[in-house]
């Protein structure tokens, strides 16, 4: 593990794999190195790739520093692109695919994008979030009501059963989950703009002109693929790719090679 300083002051913790051109993994909701899918993608690709996987600020190993704002992570992820050599490649699931492809809009220099499932919803196929969803995480942050702030976002925010919220405080990883709640804000900041069931603005990610690769899960509900097909339609150099049997939980032995192929 290393650690460097985002321009804010900000201690960055990042773990650097592998060899080949640099391949920069962006977690989701919830995940940092020490709980992430991620952690197993890094594995499959270090045989081609020099990977870094990182904790997102207040995650982990990372520090925080107050007040939040969504371009300090952006600058977060260009201090470790400068720290990778200046330019990478950049791979984002969930909410870090938000991220990710806002880091990109803002200029970070990136070679090729690859995006799997970003939060959208942009049709009628689930219901649009509540007006007052982000006001209502971070009510629940700020109380230091973990578990119901984890249990909204799940919820209201990911659109889980409600059976199955009940049930995740049984689960093992509950207690960790609970653990980094306090940054939902963080990640709803990158997403609740595009989750009120409306297209994307025309004008959206003009700038964002590298490579870039959208994919969903054959698996996983109409909502997030219907967004994920339209994002790619929107982009000005994009392709769509369903990988066949997935869910929003995508398999690193699944992933992995369509990022290889890609990424070359």
């Amino acid at each position: 593990m290393s650690k460097l300083i985002s321009s804010d002051g900000t201690p960055i913790a990042y773990t650097r794999a592998g060899q080949g051109p640099a391949v920069i993994l962006v977690d989701g909701a919830l995940s940092h190195r020490a709980q992430s899918i991620n952690t197993d993608l890094a594995t499959a690709l270090a045989g081609h790739f020099t990977v870094y996987t990182y904790d997102r600020r207040g995650r982990g190993e990372s520090g925080d520093t107050a007040p939040y704002a969504p371009e300090r992570e952006v600058e977060d992820l260009a201090a470790l692109v400068a720290e990778a050599g200046g330019t990478a490649r950049l791979y984002g699931t969930s909410s870090g695919a938000a991220l990710a492809l806002a880091a990109v809009e803002s200029g970070v220099p990136v070679e090729k994008l690859a995006l799997y499932e970003p939060p959208f919803i942009v049709d009628d196929t689930r219901p649009a979030i509540p007006d007052d969803y982000v006001r209502r995480i971070g009510e629940l942050v700020a109380a230091d009501r973990r578990a119901d702030a984890v249990r909204y976002f799940m919820r209201t925010g990911v659109g889980l059963p409600g059976v199955v919220v009940a049930m995740m405080r049984f689960m093992p990883a509950w207690s960790k989950l609970k653990a980094v709640a306090h940054t939902l804000p963080y990640d709803v900041a990158f997403v609740a703009p595009y989750e009120h069931g409306t297209p994307y603005p025309a004008s959206n990610w003009a700038s964002v002109k590298a490579p870039t690769l959208v994919m969903d899960g054959g698996k996983s509900p109409a909502w997030i693929r219907n967004a994920a097909r339209s994002l790619a339609a929107l982009l000005p150099n994009a392709e769509h790719r369903t990988l066949e049997g997935q869910t929003h939980i995508v398999k690193p032995a699944a992933l992995a090679p369509v990022l290889e192929g890609f990424f070359r």
